[in-house]
């Protein structure tokens, strides 16, 4: 079985296996098959596992951990990294403990080791729909969402707290007025989004950039087939005899990032893991840094003439 290494967080909680399991798949649903695709991928060694409150497979996450606890493929929880992040419907300072609370019970957990403020969006509560309605757009109250944040750490719910698809901007003015600062920020970045700025700024604040979309998302209604389709990831691959995939996960990897894969095939599931004991050349590495950059999500589903973001250079602060 694969030993993944592990990266300490800012909060000094329980540290972060580098490669972690997303689960979502869209249209969103829970399923037996991501049940039973979760506890061999536990089987395999996958220790870091990603969900959140939009993605609707925090129940079969928790169940497949409840199977891997009584098949003794671990003996503790505690030998698990979860993340689940807040939806915007619940990014009212009100409603974080509750929805924190619901997480939990969809777990069957006591804690989180990480929970994630998704976006740096409001949306009326009570609806958990990709793309929200954009009457439905709200301004987020980021210090008092925060402050709520900082109380579920508090209360033991969560070891840890922090954010998902904030630029360098909204990252420096959250450590303005955080108590506890965001020891994670989750956001797009594969070789055709490599984000240097943002990681750059991350680094020197002691965040930890962790990487979703590695591959582009192909499929999803955030994805885009753009990285599977590059032609210099295609040559590098072929050269090096390893999979296009493995070239990207790779990639992330030596940035530092923790990066998150997502795979029900257990033959795929098995490739993805199978980056560790190899380096990319020094000349493989300039030619992906000289790939032009295109990001895939956008964000437009949060912006609007009416709604707090007016563009995606708003959305972003021009970091795209």
């Amino acid at each position: 079985m694969v030993r993944i290494p592990e990266v300490k967080l800012s909060s000094g909680g329980k540290p972060m296996p580098r490669i972690g399991v997303g689960t979502a798949v869209f249209p969103f649903a829970s399923s037996e098959a991501m049940r039973a695709a979760i506890l061999r991928s536990i089987e395999l060694g996958y220790r870091h596992f990603d969900t959140a409150a939009i993605y609707q497979s925090e129940e079969p996450l928790g169940a497949a951990i409840a199977d891997a606890l009584r098949a003794g493929a671990i003996r503790s929880r505690d030998e698990l990294f979860i993340t689940s992040k807040l939806w915007c419907s619940d990014a009212h300072p009100h409603l974080v403990l509750p929805a924190l609370q619901k997480t939990l019970r969809n777990l069957q957990l006591e804690y989180l080791d990480l929970y994630l403020v998704h976006w740096p969006v409001s949306t009326r509560p009570g609806k958990y729909v990709l793309p929200p309605a954009k009457e439905d757009l709200l301004p987020i109250d980021m210090s008092a969402v925060w402050r709520a944040m900082e109380e579920c750490h508090a209360l033991g719910l969560t070891r840890s707290i922090g954010v998902s698809n904030f630029s360098s901007k909204k990252l420096e003015t959250l450590l303005s007025i955080a108590k506890i600062p965001p020891a994670v920020n989750q956001v797009e970045v594969n070789p055709l989004w490599q984000q240097r700025k943002l990681r750059e700024f991350c680094v020197a604040k002691g965040i930890q950039v962790c990487a979703y979309s590695p591959l582009g998302a192909k499929g999803t209604h955030w994805g885009q087939n753009w990285v599977m389709d590059c032609g210099v990831l295609k040559d590098i691959a072929a050269a090096k005899g390893k999979t296009l995939a493995q070239i990207c996960l790779r990639w992330v990897y030596e940035q530092g990032d923790c990066v998150l894969v997502k795979s029900f095939n257990e033959e795929r599931m098995v490739e993805n893991l199978d980056i560790l004991d190899w380096e990319l050349s020094e000349e493989e590495k300039h030619e992906i840094g000289q790939i032009p950059q295109r990001k895939g999500f956008a964000g437009l589903d949060f912006v609007s003439d009416d709604a707090p973001y007016k563009s995606t250079a708003e959305l972003w602060d021009g970091e795209i």
